[in-house]
């Protein structure tokens, strides 16, 4: 019997583990998401162009690799939370897996949409902005709320499911 208490206790502790890593990881990234719409993205339709290319270029340049490196980090980091409460923990597990799933989603919202306009915003200089700049600018923007509020949300499940 205390065998069977101890690996409960052993698997506990690397669960909690994980899920400590995994949180911490989505944190990050939901902070990288949250963070910059809150201070600059619902603003940008009252800068100048040359304001909003200068800030533009400059996230680009701040958060591509770090947002490269840190997004998929944080997805694989929340697969062995998914595998270590599968049958041990399911309220953990269903929680974790929704809240991975909305995670996906900015994801995919991120390279469909946002990193297709950011390239195009990359190479565009006051010289030669397109004609519906503006129109590709508020693009951008709104698609913000599709990665912050799914971000927000899945990290909220990662909580529930480890505290509860």
């Amino acid at each position: 019997m205390t065998g069977v208490f101890v690996v409960g206790i052993f698997s506990l502790m690397i669960l909690k583990t994980c899920e400590l890593i995994s949180i911490f990881l989505l944190i990050f990234v939901s902070g990288m998401y949250w963070g910059p719409w809150l201070a600059l993205s619902r603003s940008m339709r009252t800068f100048e162009p040359d304001i909003f290319l200068s800030i533009a270029h400059r996230m680009d340049k701040n958060m591509a690799q770090v947002m490269t490196f840190l997004v998929p980090i944080s997805l694989v980091a929340a697969v062995p939370v998914l595998v270590l409460s599968f049958s041990q923990r399911p309220v953990t597990f269903y929680l974790g897996l929704v809240g991975l799933s909305l995670f996906l989603i900015t994801l995919f919202v991120t390279l469909l949409i946002e990193v297709p306009i950011v390239k195009k915003i990359r190479g565009w200089e006051l010289s030669s902005l397109p004609n519906n700049w503006q129109e590709l600018r508020d693009r951008w923007g709104a698609f913000h709320y599709f990665r912050i509020i799914p971000s927000i949300v899945g990290l909220a499940l990662f909580l529930i499911g480890a505290i509860f």
